[in-house]
């Protein structure tokens, strides 16, 4: 059984420019307790959302230099006839009306101080239609702070953003009223985003804590048992259902292992797919068999020790247990670093690459972690943890600057979160602190219509990591990428194997 490696044996390296982490350590944290909580604005998922297997077209691509160089690959959708080049849609599904919005600059980014100018278009059935068009902006998740009126002819409408004086983003939010109906829809615009640092300091004494935590998992023996399931074998993949005890105080996880059909010894990568948050059944299992069938062994896990065959109404009642939210348990045990929901689960990944190295037919060099939202988060902290992992591949990682800043699971949204202690813990616990210690070559994806992991969120990850790294930015995106772009990622994946 190979040992977790030590994140204190990895070279930290220098501070970064502008604010010391001492400074921040002891400025930061408190100096804006009382930031205004984030918002919302539930509307705009509802009309926003496209149909997935249309959802993306690449129309800028620029391909990446070697190691640290950041490269920006602009994802618009493809537009129909309505509007000039470089304008993106976002179209319901089974809608009558479509909203259209043309910023000035084609990839949405703007430098500090430039004014960012939105050309607006409204279509009902297919016909512009004249109206008011009633605004606010404001900061990525955070409240308004400018409010206006813009009259449509024809269907069209021109706002001026106006700019922002720091790294960041702004939010255009649109209401328009359509024969006694109100639509609404929201655009985000960066400035200066490659600028953007994580609030969240790490804290003195990081690395000890997470090398002790590992040190005490890693004494305990691997042990799991294994199942066939046959709701996931194939003629080319053989398919297991795993539970895998994580330490000696008894917690555990439950996974499923997809294997190539007949795979030699020695012959297969493996990848640790950690999943999406919430309290429910191991997802998406299907969607992804295209990775056993190139070859590659996948570990499809969920983090709380449930069997993903009890019912329905067993998840139900377990959310209700905690308090009813989707993401209940991470706020769960925030007043002690040592008491958090999540401390288990980080190192019960590192379990999860014991176990998959384990297996005969690894092929002793590549260690892939894979996910989106919480798997996100989950497959950069992986990597953090255990330099075993060669590659990493992350969609808009939650638990990232999460503390003020409005990052999933947004923790200024629930009274009494934002004490001292709580978010002492937070930063233990927080990406952003973990991405420095990554090795691995990192590919991320996010977009900036994301109002679950806002892009300011994903940015202060970025632009963190000191790996070689590859992104793909999609600005019309929300909390989701396209069948297109996570079957891309296995692509990229074979393409960077260790031979």
């Amino acid at each position: 059984e190979a040992k977790p490696l030590s994140l204190s044996a990895l070279a930290k390296p220098p501070v970064r420019a502008g604010k010391t982490a001492r400074t921040a350590r002891q400025n930061g944290l408190r100096d804006t307790a009382k930031r205004p909580p984030r918002q919302r604005h539930k509307g705009h998922r509802a009309t926003t959302t496209p149909r997935r297997h249309d959802r993306q077209t690449i129309t800028t691509l620029t391909k990446l230099k070697p190691t640290m160089k950041k490269t920006i690959i602009t994802a618009l959708l493809a537009i129909m006839a309505l509007a000039h080049a470089g304008a993106a849609k976002n179209y319901p599904e089974n809608s009558d009306y479509l909203w259209v919005t043309v910023p000035d600059h084609d990839n949405w980014t703007y430098k500090v101080g430039e004014e960012a100018i939105i050309d607006v278009q409204f279509y009902k059935y297919g016909i512009p239609r004249d109206a008011t068009i009633e605004y606010s902006i404001g900061g990525d998740c955070l409240p308004d702070d400018t409010h206006g009126k813009a009259t449509m002819k024809r269907g069209k409408a021109t706002i001026n953003m106006g700019t922002s004086r720091k790294p960041g983003f702004r939010d255009l939010r649109l209401t328009a009223n359509v024969d006694g109906k109100k639509y609404t829809h929201h655009v985000k615009v960066g400035f200066s985003p490659d600028k953007i640092r994580p609030y969240t300091a790490e804290p003195a004494d990081f690395t000890e804590f997470w090398q002790s935590n590992l040190s005490r998992a890693a004494a305990f023996p691997l042990k799991y048992t294994r199942e066939p399931a046959p709701e996931y074998t194939t003629d080319r993949v053989e398919a297991w259902l795993i539970k895998l005890q994580t330490d000696r105080e008894g917690h555990s996880l439950y996974a499923y292992l997809l294997v190539p059909r007949g795979a030699k010894p020695g012959s297969c990568p493996v990848v640790l797919t950690p999943p999406g948050a919430g309290v429910k059944r191991i997802k998406r299992v299907a969607e992804g068999m295209y990775y056993p069938e190139n070859g590659v062994i996948r570990l499809v896990t969920e983090i709380h020790g449930l069997d993903p065959r009890l019912p329905e109404t067993t998840f139900d009642d377990i959310r209700a247990a905690f308090d009813g939210r989707v993401k209940g348990y991470l706020y769960q045990g925030l007043d002690n670093r040592d008491n958090y929901y999540m401390r288990h689960v980080y190192t019960g990944l590192v379990r999860c690459i014991d176990l998959l190295t384990s297996l005969p037919e690894w092929d002793g060099r590549n260690v892939i972690t894979q996910g989106g939202s919480q798997g996100g988060a989950l497959a950069i902290i992986a990597a953090a943890l255990d330099t075993r992992v060669t590659l990493c591949v992350a969609n808009h990682p939650a638990l990232s600057d999460a503390g003020l800043t409005g990052g999933y699971p947004h923790f200024t949204e629930k009274d009494g979160m934002l004490t001292p202690e709580k978010l002492e813990t937070m930063a233990y616990y927080d990406v952003a602190n973990f991405a420095r210690y990554v090795k691995a070559t990192t590919f991320m994806t996010w977009g900036y219509n994301d109002n679950t992991c806002p892009p300011t969120t994903s940015y202060a990850v970025w632009n963190t990591l000191a790996c070689p790294k590859e992104c793909l930015v999609t600005p019309i995106n929300e909390h989701w990428t396209s069948a297109g772009t996570d079957r891309a990622q296995l692509d990229w994946i074979l393409s960077k194997l260790k031979k």
